[in-house]
């Protein structure tokens, strides 16, 4: 496996590994939906916050070391979530996780910008996003099977294992940076600097991440008290292997890669857009297989979508690529906190259609920002 397919599996592996477990936190600490969804809004949220520093870090300490360094922090927060006598506990941990997550995919993203341009670049990106794919799907399932087994605090410990695994083995395989990768671009500075990394292509960019997270959690939270609930009522553990229907993003993603690179951006953006609004729409079914089929259409496309503005920001941002990363991750995180709190207030007046409809909403507007604001490549 590549190093950077390793590096997106391990940063995803835990980042929303408790969506499954929503519905029990409600049942062990008398939870609503908003607080249960807290425990994932957490985590987006101190990704947010640190992403732009960590971006700024890697571009002066090394890039493989901050990615290394990440993923065993990670490791051993999520570890200590198991530890929690809490929900509050189980949410301070988690917001300590997402503080070390971007450390390892913001600053992969980068690196490999640094090492590859044009189609490579296009290509292996596509690659690393195939791996966040993975990592969220096998992390959401870990996490189902283990609470269904040995409780919640199982997942973590189970999940926290694995994370340590991957730490290791990122250790040994991860490739070291040349000569120009660490420390490149540091030409710019000040007001200059920040200038360069607001120009219109990458401001469409930040925003676009900020709508692809907001509906991705948006509707994989919150479909999870849809499912729980009559008439479908499905257990911990079958609300984990309900991710499977992230094997398909991870199927079609790598294609991604030739879509960019045949028809541009900007067109790839919008083929992934069509999908996951097809997607949504079909969640409104009244079967179980309506709604898996429709999930695995909106997981299609917002990794699709994913892709393609990764890899518009290589494209965007010509220096300070770490910096430039951090900043998508930050407004693409706070997207996601975003997108774990406003449809409970949908929730509360109309139920699932409307967080579906919010979702839809949200996914056009994806699509209107690439199209105004990406340049055509």
């Amino acid at each position: 496996m590549s190093p950077f397919i390793l590096a997106g599996f391990t940063a995803f592996l835990s980042l929303y590994a408790v969506q499954p477990l929503l519905p029990l936190f409600e049942r062990v600490f008398g939870a609503d939906h908003f607080h249960s969804s807290l425990t994932v809004t957490a985590t987006t949220v101190g990704v947010a916050i640190a992403a732009p520093f960590v971006g700024r870090v890697a571009d002066v300490c090394g890039k493989r070391l901050v990615i290394v360094t990440a993923s065993v922090l990670l490791s051993v927060t999520v570890l200590f979530a198991g530890t929690a006598r809490s929900l509050s506990q189980i949410i301070a941990w988690r917001f300590a996780q997402g503080i070390a997550t971007p450390g390892v995919f913001a600053v992969a993203v980068a690196y490999i910008h640094d090492r590859w341009q044009g189609a490579r670049a296009a290509t292996t990106t596509a690659a690393y996003v195939s791996g966040t794919v993975v990592g969220g799907f096998v992390g959401r399932v870990v996490a189902g099977q283990a609470a269904a087994i040995w409780g919640w605090r199982g997942s973590f410990v189970a999940v926290g294992a694995m994370s340590a695994v991957c730490a290791l083995i990122l250790a040994v395989t991860l490739p070291r940076e040349g000569q120009s990768a660490a420390g490149k671009g540091h030409g710019i500075e000040g007001r200059g600097r920040w200038s360069h990394l607001a120009t219109r292509p990458l401001v469409g960019t930040y925003l676009a991440g900020f709508c692809v997270l907001f509906a991705q959690i948006a509707m994989f939270t919150y479909v999870t008290f849809h499912l729980a609930a009559p008439p479908f009522e499905l257990s911990t553990a079958a609300l984990g292997w309900l991710f499977t229907v992230y094997l398909a993003g991870a199927i079609i993603t790598p294609i991604s890669g030739r879509w960019i690179n045949r028809y541009g951006y900007r067109a790839a953006l919008g083929i992934a857009i069509a999908i996951g609004v097809a997607g949504s729409a079909l969640t409104l079914g009244r079967t179980l297989a309506e709604v898996v089929a429709g999930l695995a259409l909106v997981a299609s496309g917002v990794f699709v979508a994913q892709a393609a503005a990764n890899g518009y920001i290589g494209v965007a941002a010509r220096s300070d690529r770490g910096l430039a990363v951090g900043m998508y991750a930050t407004c693409y995180y706070i997207g996601g906190s975003v997108g774990g709190a406003v449809p409970a207030l949908f929730w509360t007046t109309g139920g699932w259609p409307a967080c579906v409809a919010l979702v839809i909403v949200v996914q056009l507007a994806t699509a209107a920002l690439g199209w105004a604001f990406w340049r055509q490549v």
